[in-house]
């Protein structure tokens, strides 16, 4: 999950500015000033003098801008002129950052939403950890979750001409991208579907899967949207028709499982089921038109956690995580649910840019393809559909608490729904257990957990620490990273580029030589509370002129990803500056974070770890608490994930002592 707001701007989508190919000197002379902690770091550990190393790559900087890089910086703008939103989004980004990737896209690509359990829900339904079996709960939450989602992809479309502010045309364009919107997997490079004809019924439709079965459900008729109790009905038939198959003994093909494969392989396949019959080419044309998906799962997943697995204290005594916590624990196997678990990984179509997920206990989410949209936009969809609970008197009837009860036998018959049925042979089969397997490993590995700090949040750090909360926090981040593991490492922070026609993204560089500073300073048993405070302020002074240049256009690694595609290496072209070691490193996002927003209604969030040997961190900064959803991989023993919401914990509450005078910097490992 990789984005963070920007700043709403006024003004038509006709009159947006285009992302601007930034000057090629002051691209280069930032990149050498970001790189200066990496070479601190190399002479602090008996490597080159710093200002050896330093002249070294300002000499290459030199000779790139003197030589092929203007070269290069000419065919980008002769190639920005040609294009017609931008430079980047038109030929680079949607490739290189999503479609090339040949990793599989479960945990790896997909981002996970954790909603806020409906307060209309009885709690002893909520708590029914052990729950299995579709339950009416869950159907009645899914048909509020699915209503209000769609409600809301009408109510933004209705605003048509009369919202033309910045905001609200960015709004528009990039809530119409998370439906009816599909990726299908090509060999070495996939695509975004084409935006499906009208005249096709699925797009008025939402994919329902259930016991791996895939349903094709009505959700629109003559373009108004079906009252939801229509929609439950609708759904309360689809379930009483796939219980009746478990009945007979029949079992689903696991198609689902193909989809959360590597790439090429499920590109391989796909092409291999759709050879099978008409009738396969029938049932991907709907998944792929169709508006949304929803799962609903047949297991409430639950976790156990030995008590040994709690770290030990990094910085202060006060660590208040326990990931042995029952309630830890809930949120945990929540979370896991949404981001997909061994047991419901065939329950899913991975490619869809937007899928609701239901468990036995009505516990509720959304995970989805990233390509088509950044993560601020789902996250808009989601806290939405959650944050009017289910209205009971749009329902005409009150739901039985047991899982057996007749309440889907007594269905109403409904013509709102078609079974939508894959042909199958004995390599496909065999395929969709291979793919099963494999992403079962894919997930066992994942060490994915939330950490709720409830200590302090934004409000604390802008009137008493008076600093901009989002750098407060990444420099947190960066204090734990060199708690856990004793080095620094290159940060990816990602900020919007909406303020441009397409913009997308940019990274924000956090590791900074002001960073850098004030670890060592925090590590350093020596300083003094406000030695510490007065370098924090300098890297959160640092960190948010590097947003502010990231967000209007300035940033520097959107601006070498096209000039490095642009060398013509076949011709002899290159560059010692893209060769270098130092170079390298500096792109190797061991940390990857972004923050999203205040989350009031998410439980929590997440997104899989670039590397394997790194973390991936979404947190949700709210006035008295900030919510950090981390991943991170078991195979690794240079991570852990609870390690590392402890070194989080301790950090934030060390940032704290800083202001408060009366109190003594604790020491440092």
């Amino acid at each position: 999950m990789r984005t963070k707001t920007g700043v709403a701007s006024t003004g038509t989508f006709n009159n947006l500015p285009r992302l601007p190919v930034p000057p090629l000197r002051k691209t280069l002379d930032r990149y050498l000033k970001s790189i200066e902690p990496f070479l601190l770091e190399d002479e602090a550990k008996g490597g080159q003098p710093f200002y050896d190393a330093l002249a070294l790559r300002t000499k290459w900087a030199d000779e790139f801008e003197r030589g092929i890089g203007t070269v290069c910086q000419e065919r980008l703008l002769a190639l920005d002129k040609q294009s017609p939103h931008n430079w980047l989004d038109d030929n680079f980004w949607l490739d290189k950052a999503y479609m090339e990737w040949r990793a599989p896209l479960v945990v790896n690509s997909n981002w996970w939403l954790v909603f806020a359990h409906d307060k209309g829900i009885p709690q002893p339904q909520i708590n029914g950890t052990n729950g299995t079996g579709i339950t009416p709960w869950q159907v009645r939450r899914a048909a509020w979750l699915v209503h209000r989602t769609l409600q809301y992809k009408d109510t933004i479309a209705a605003t048509g001409s009369s919202d033309n502010t910045r905001t609200g045309i960015w709004l528009r364009e990039n809530i119409a991208r998370v439906f009816n919107v599909c990726r299908i997997p090509r060999p070495q490079r996939d695509v975004l579907a084409p935006p499906p004809p009208p005249s096709s019924a699925a797009t008025r439709c939402i994919i329902v899967t259930v016991h791996n079965w895939f349903y094709l459900v009505e959700a629109f008729v003559d373009r108004e949207l079906l009252p939801v109790s229509a929609l439950e009905q609708n759904l309360r038939a689809v379930v009483r028709d796939a219980r009746q198959r478990l009945q007979r003994g029949e079992k689903a093909p696991r198609i689902g499982a193909l989809s959360a494969d590597e790439r090429d392989k499920w590109a391989a396949n796909l092409s291999h089921l759709l050879s099978v019959s008409e009738q396969n080419r029938r049932t991907h044309e709907s998944i792929v038109h169709s508006l949304i998906g929803l799962s609903l799962d047949d297991t409430t997943h639950s976790l156990r956690r030995s008590p040994n697995v709690l770290p030990p204290t990094l910085g202060s005594a006060s660590s208040s995580f326990d990931p042995t916590h029952p309630g830890q624990l809930e949120l945990d196997a929540h979370l896991h649910t949404i981001r997909s678990t061994t047991t419901n990984v065939s329950n899913r179509f991975f490619d869809k840019a937007y899928t609701i997920i239901v468990d036995p206990s009505a516990r509720a989410g959304a995970t989805g393809e990233h390509s088509p949209v950044d993560a601020l936009v789902p996250s808009i969809v989601g806290e939405y559909s959650i944050v009017q609970d289910i209205d009971q008197g749009m329902f005409s009837d009150t739901l039985p608490s047991d899982i057996e009860s007749t309440w889907f036998d007594n269905a109403t018959d409904s013509n709102g729904w078609s079974r939508l049925n894959w042909d199958t042979d004995v390599y496909i089969e065999k395929e969709c257990n291979d793919a099963a397997a494999r992403a079962k490993l894919i997930i066992e590995d994942s060490d994915d957990s939330v950490l709720w700090f409830r200590d302090y949040g934004t409000d604390w750090i802008k009137t008493v620490a008076q600093m901009a909360p989002d750098a407060f926090i990444q420099q947190a981040l960066q204090l734990a990273w060199y708690r856990t593991r004793g080095s620094f490492t290159a940060t990816y922070e990602t900020t919007l580029t909406r303020m441009f026609k397409h913009g997308r993204t940019e990274t924000i560089r956090t590791h900074t030589n002001e960073s850098r500073a004030w670890v060592l300073a925090m590590m350093d048993p020596r300083s003094s509370p406000s030695q510490c405070a007065t370098l924090l302020h300098r890297a959160i002074v640092a960190h948010t002129s590097l947003t502010r240049e990231a967000a209007t256009g300035r940033g520097i690694d959107r601006h070498l990803m096209g000039l490095q595609l642009l060398l013509k290496p076949a011709e002899g072209e290159q560059s010692e500056l893209f060769s270098d070691n130092v170079f390298q490193r500096s792109t190797t996002w061991k940390l990857s974070t972004s923050g999203l927003s205040a989350g009031y209604l998410f439980r929590g969030t997440g997104f899989g770890a670039q590397y394997n040997d790194g973390y991936g961190i979404n947190y949700l900064a709210a006035a008295d608490q900030i919510k950090f959803g981390i991943e991170s991989k078991y195979a690794s023993p240079l991570t852990s994930t609870a390690l590392f919401q402890t070194a989080v914990t301790d950090s934030l509450h060390d940032m704290k002592l800083l202001f408060e005078p009366e109190h003594q910097l604790i020491s440092h490992l």
